[in-house]
């Protein structure tokens, strides 16, 4: 379900990119014109990417698509056999798709960790939905907070927030007194 996504997002991300060809591929500066592809195409791919989990066939889909497009910036044909490696040179940028949605995964989950939701607790695996199976055989499914390993802990990332959030309520957010809101 998670790869037809994925590859949905991308196809509309390139359809996009053909209508505006020639602004991608004009005489603009290459800065300009990456910060565009950046603006407006990866804002279409990347579109709910940080609310669901990756597998590596989705991690190589994004990243083909990026490729692509940094292709099309420098006007390079697959027919033309330019290694990825000189394309990125081509066009002095690294490989950060994947990075970009990471750190969208990690603004979103603080986001949801600042509230008291019930997203919060199905994040945390305090609600578990489904029928208890015992004994499921095969690979575990992945989990959402698995994606955030190797980056930061969710641990860590849980003390940050509460601390943001203590340091929030005790001196609010702007001037004038704090508005609390009680549960009755």
């Amino acid at each position: 379900m998670e790869d037809v996504f994925v590859k949905l997002r991308c196809g509309i991300a390139k359809v996009s990119f053909n209508k505006k060809r020639a602004l991608f591929t004009s005489t603009l500066d290459l800065e300009l014109r990456k910060k565009l592809v950046k603006c407006y195409i990866w804002r279409i791919a990347l579109y709910g990417a940080e609310t669901g989990t990756l597998r590596a066939v989705d991690q190589k889909h994004l990243q083909s698509s990026e490729m692509w497009c940094y292709r099309r910036l420098e006007k390079i044909s697959w027919t033309d056999h330019v290694r990825n490696e000189e394309v990125l040179l081509r066009v002095n940028e690294q490989r950060n798709i994947i990075h970009e949605i990471r750190k969208r995964k990690v603004n979103w989950i603080g986001h949801i960790l600042r509230r008291n939701c019930l997203l919060h607790r199905v994040i945390e695996g305090k609600i578990k939905g489904g029928i208890e199976v015992t004994g499921r055989r095969g690979r575990r499914r992945r989990k959402l907070l698995d994606d955030l390993e190797g980056m930061r802990e969710y641990s860590h990332l849980k003390e940050e927030v509460l601390g943001c959030t203590m340091w929030t309520a005790g001196f609010g957010r702007g001037f004038g007194p704090v508005v609390r809101q009680t549960a009755n």
